[in-house]
């Protein structure tokens, strides 16, 4: 059992996260006595679909003192007016509702209880959860997810993470009806896989796969929903150097995405590693910032002429620059894009990456493996 950073509020909050990311789990941990109800049991999910009132007199019969957890509230959400109902009208204010997916929450009639819940994520493991002791390489290949981690052999990891996907079309998608076409859907799955981490030209990912823009969009909004990835967009200043606005996208975890593109098919093409190593450390940073309350924005940088940032942190004047290289060797031209930002912003700090064991430093800015890093970066050094 690892130990999650993520702390539990006082109040009563939304924790969201892709399936198998540890919620559950840290839910027995954090409300061993807490009044569960799971719908994620089909005959539990058609009983409270078709009698919502049914919660009302569950959690009458309870004491106020009494955590009550809602386990994939999506699957119900007319639940959530019970659930504000309770806490206008009985003064009960102690849910935890969890979900793997925002969409239905979001179009069905449930506001998010009107902000009398916080909402929390969780993300795979991070580097500290795990003390810094997963191989570099097998974080790229397999990822975060604690199934994964845990699991005893390579091909195990493997095929975990090939069933996460297939179960991933059939359940999240198809059962929750959320396309139509679930053959474009898997075609688009490819291709936005291979394209993760890229500015996304929506055009091109159209023509490729041979779905139309507005589809592709949707598509998009269901990754974003059902929270298998999130956009990173770019930091456009008021500046007299013309920035790149195309966002990037990223999976949750790297581990998924490898298995996605089909890299435990075929050996994809040579920048992957980078790829990945990308999607990693995107990982590592947000989950820090939110576990540890950090303000501040993250995008990344990019001009047309091909100078780029691939991580910049910014809260009002401060900006970090962190720049992700899949190299075992440091060269020069790794800080270009950060020497080329700085003659318009002052940095704070600047930090170089990449799979190398050496610690260097190049005028300003530090060069680290992956795991000193990261280390810095979940002790509070680096943001």
């Amino acid at each position: 059992m690892y130990t999650r950073e993520l702390s539990a509020p006082k109040q009563s909050f939304f924790l969201f996260g892709p399936r198998a990311t540890g919620k559950s789990t840290w839910l027995k941990q954090q409300f061993p006595k807490g009044y569960r109800i799971d719908l994620l049991p089909s005959d539990q999910t058609l009983q409270y679909s078709k009698n919502p009132s049914f919660l009302r007199n569950e959690v009458l019969a309870l004491s106020k003192n009494q955590w009550v957890i809602i386990d994939e509230v999506q699957k119900v959400p007319q639940l959530l007016d019970e659930v504000h109902f309770l806490m206008e009208n009985h003064g009960y204010k102690k849910f935890v509702l969890t979900g793997s997916s925002a969409r239905k929450i979001k179009r069905g009639a449930a506001n998010l209880l009107a902000g009398r819940a916080i909402i929390k994520h969780m993300y795979p493991l991070t580097a500290k959860e795990t003390n810094f002791s997963i191989p570099v390489q097998q974080v790229l290949h397999y990822g975060l997810l604690p199934l994964s981690v845990t699991a005893s052999h390579e091909m195990d990891r493997e095929e975990y993470l090939k069933s996460y996907v297939k179960t991933y079309l059939n359940e999240e998608i198809k059962n929750e009806g959320l396309v139509r076409n679930i053959g474009s859907f898997a075609r688009f799955l490819e291709i936005a896989s291979l394209a993760a981490g890229q500015k996304t030209n929506v055009s091109n990912l159209a023509r490729d796969s041979e779905i139309s823009r507005d589809t592709i969009r949707g598509y998009f909004s269901i990754f974003e929903d059902t929270l298998i990835g999130s956009w990173l967009q770019a930091y456009r200043p008021r500046a007299k150097i013309k920035e790149v606005a195309s966002p990037k996208f990223y999976w949750f975890d790297p581990g998924v995405l490898h298995a996605a593109a089909g890299g435990f098919e075929q050996p994809l093409f040579l920048e992957w590693k980078g790829v990945l190593l990308e999607h990693w450390i995107y990982h590592e940073i947000k989950s820090y910032m939110h576990y540890a309350h950090k303000r501040g924005s993250l995008g990344y940088w990019s001009t047309p002429s091909g100078s780029e940032i691939d991580f910049l942190w910014w809260y009002g004047k401060e900006y970090i620059a962190i720049e992700v290289k899949s190299s075992d060797r440091f060269r020069k031209e790794f800080v270009n894009g950060i020497s080329s930002f700085s003659q318009t912003k002052k940095l704070r700090s600047s930090w170089v990456i990449y799979l190398g064991t050496k610690e260097l430093k190049i005028e300003n800015t530090h060069i680290l493996p992956v795991y000193s890093f990261l280390k810095k970066l979940h002790s509070g050094e680096i943001l």
